[in-house]
């Protein structure tokens, strides 16, 4: 029995270690050479390196990707920052693209997050993504040009701006307000209500998925200006749920807003 008992527990092990490693490789933590291949397709050459450092005592935080590249933020239980940026270099060679990544610099001053480079002409191009893991009660501000922003179990203050990318948000609570010109908002929210000040998002061209507990209490409001909106909730209305929806689910509480003017609004119970 104590041969048993060990090899099941040495079993357990093994494939929390699996599930482990699977996590690394999905998110958060991955290597850099898993985040590196995960850079899509392009017929030029190129050279991938991810860079980290850990940036103590800084708070707000302001992140700017740059012509290319998108922001993932994670909170967790530290007081300091996590910076992780990958760096991709495009050019007629290999060895080239090289030159261009070694060129590049990430710059973490005074809480300012940014990539400074060569300048990109013709088939010699470079772009930053990060992932950032942040206290959870952060003051940030996120800025994108062509990339998506995603925050993730955060409970502080957040500030976007993406111009080319879509925006998800899972596990949120605090203060999150902001906008993307093209790209959809996919709305992920847990527990039973807002705790914090609310969430005001926005997006010109493209759809709106909200995904939410069942008993979920707030003051929910929507819109489209070209689409329709859907909503998995009993609700009470005046006449019939169009292209706005202005209710109070639960018990009501914080303020969710969130519109678009070129899309589809749906809104589902988990």
């Amino acid at each position: 029995m104590l041969r048993t008992a060990m090899a099941t527990t040495a079993l357990a092990a093994a494939l929390t270690a699996a599930v482990l490693a699977q996590s690394r490789q999905q998110g958060f933590g991955r290597t850099g050479s898993a985040w590196c291949d995960d850079r899509g397709n392009n017929d030029r050459a190129s050279f991938c390196e991810v860079r980290e450092e850990t940036v103590s005592g800084v708070n707000p935080l302001d992140v700017d990707a740059g012509r290319n590249g998108g922001i993932r933020v994670r909170g967790w239980d530290r007081g300091e920052a996590l910076v992780r940026a990958r760096i991709v270099g495009y050019a007629d060679s290999r060895a080239e693209a090289q030159r261009v990544v070694s060129g590049v610099r990430i710059v973490t001053a005074g809480g300012n997050v940014r990539a400074e480079g060569p300048d990109s002409s013709g088939d010699t191009q470079w772009s930053v993504s990060f992932e950032i893991q942040v206290p959870r009660t952060a003051l940030l501000t996120l800025s994108t040009n062509n990339g998506g922003i995603s925050i993730d179990d955060f409970q502080g203050t957040a500030k976007f701006h993406a111009r080319n990318g879509g925006v998800s948000l899972n596990n949120v609570s605090g203060d999150i307000r902001g906008e993307t010109t093209n790209g959809g908002l996919n709305i992920d929210l847990t527990g039973d209500r807002w705790d914090g000040a609310g969430l005001d998002v926005e997006t010109h061209n493209g759809g709106i998925r909200m995904t939410l507990p069942e008993h979920y209490s707030a003051a929910l409001e929507t819109e489209t200006t070209n689409g329709r909106v859907r909503i998995d909730f009993p609700v009470q209305v005046q006449g019939t749920i169009g292209r706005r929806l202005n209710t109070t689910l639960g018990a009501g509480g914080a303020k969710i807003r969130a519109v678009t003017t070129n899309g589809g609004v749906t809104i589902q119970r988990r």
